[in-house]
């Protein structure tokens, strides 16, 4: 390597780490204004976890009530239902749901040649209301409500920390077992639909957050988000486009699902005491169908996390075994 070329390679190799420390210093002010999501406690995170049957009833129960009417999850089956690991239902009461389901499992040729519809059987899909994307986008404004079976693997919160911190949060997902990326998504979203900010302008163009209320005097801005001018320009406010909705957590705050939850949406059911089981809240009602929705992208979570608890056992005994075997076949040749 001639003397130019390792002079060109340091050159590289310098500016890259410049790239790398611009980018730590950067980033957390480029992610100022990007969703936050908070970590949850989940019965199902880290290795020990497990998913909970009773909560998974209740989830689906607020699928069915609420997340149908747009919603599928056409990755599973309605037999799912009733297999160990899940909700676990009656397979008589899935099999009279599945029946009574309001969409209807398109079927055929019949010996005429031709398609008809159906009552799903417990080896049928668990669709959604609509039969194509733009029958959905159609019914919807122009949006898509997905199709839920994967969502909680689809989705996840980002990272909005500097490069350099980046290696150090990865490793701490990594020894925690951290995988409840997506629930926490999806509860922030469900949870996250608020007013939209409140700004007034002052003196120097840039907006100031104000409560509700606003300020006495002073003309109120509702901005989704705010982008700092430069050079002494004012700030640009971005507006709450129509038909769309805030919500803290989705990113760019404007999302076309309307709240569809909140206290007392679901009924559930009822103790000894007759009151309910848990309370029928925004929160606890986001929780639940988020758990369910975490079943429903794995559901055989627990087999999984059983099986990874025994082979670990097994590899365990098996070493010592080897170890004190070795120990025994070896003490017996003279050094």
């Amino acid at each position: 390597m001639t003397l130019n070329t390792k002079a060109s390679s340091l050159f590289i190799s310098a500016a890259a780490l410049a790239a790398v420390a611009m980018a730590a210093i950067a980033t957390p002010g480029a992610a100022a204004d990007a969703p936050h999501i908070e970590r949850q406690q989940w019965t199902f995170d880290g290795p020990m976890g497990q998913l909970d049957r009773a909560q998974l009833q209740r989830g689906f129960q607020v699928y069915q009530n609420v997340c149908s009417a747009c919603h599928g999850l056409s990755r599973l089956s309605w037999r799912n239902l009733v297999q160990p690991g899940g909700p676990e239902f009656p397979e008589e009461a899935i099999k009279e749901l599945a029946k009574s389901w309001p969409n209807k499992i398109t079927d055929g040729p019949n010996d005429a040649g031709e398609m008809f519809e159906r009552d799903a059987l417990l080896s049928d899909r668990i669709l959604g209301p609509y039969k194509n994307e733009n029958a959905a986008r159609a019914a919807q404004n122009g949006a898509y409500p997905l199709d839920l079976s994967l969502i909680a693997r689809a989705r996840n919160p980002e990272y909005h920390g500097s490069a350099l911190g980046h290696a150090p949060h990865m490793l701490r997902d990594i020894l925690t077992a951290y995988q409840a990326g997506g629930p926490d998504y999806i509860f922030g979203l469900l949870t996250g639909y608020k007013d939209v900010p409140s700004y007034v302008r002052e003196a120097n163009g840039h907006l100031k957050p104000v409560g509700p209320e606003g300020a006495a005097g002073k003309k109120v801005e509702q901005c989704v988000s705010v982008q700092h001018g430069e050079d002494g320009q004012p700030d640009v406010c971005t507006p709450l486009a129509d038909g769309l909705n805030y919500n803290a957590a989705f990113p760019g705050h404007q999302i076309a699902m309307p709240p569809i939850l909140g206290d007392g949406a679901v009924t559930y059911a009822k103790g000894a005491d007759g009151n309910p089981v848990v309370p029928e809240t925004l929160d606890q009602h986001a929780r639940d169908v988020t758990a369910f929705l975490e079943w429903a992208a794995d559901p055989h979570l627990n087999q999984r996390k059983a099986t990874g608890w025994q082979a670990l056992l097994f590899l365990l005994v098996t070493t010592v075994l080897l170890f004190l075997g070795k120990k025994r076949i070896w003490s017996r040749i003279e050094h």
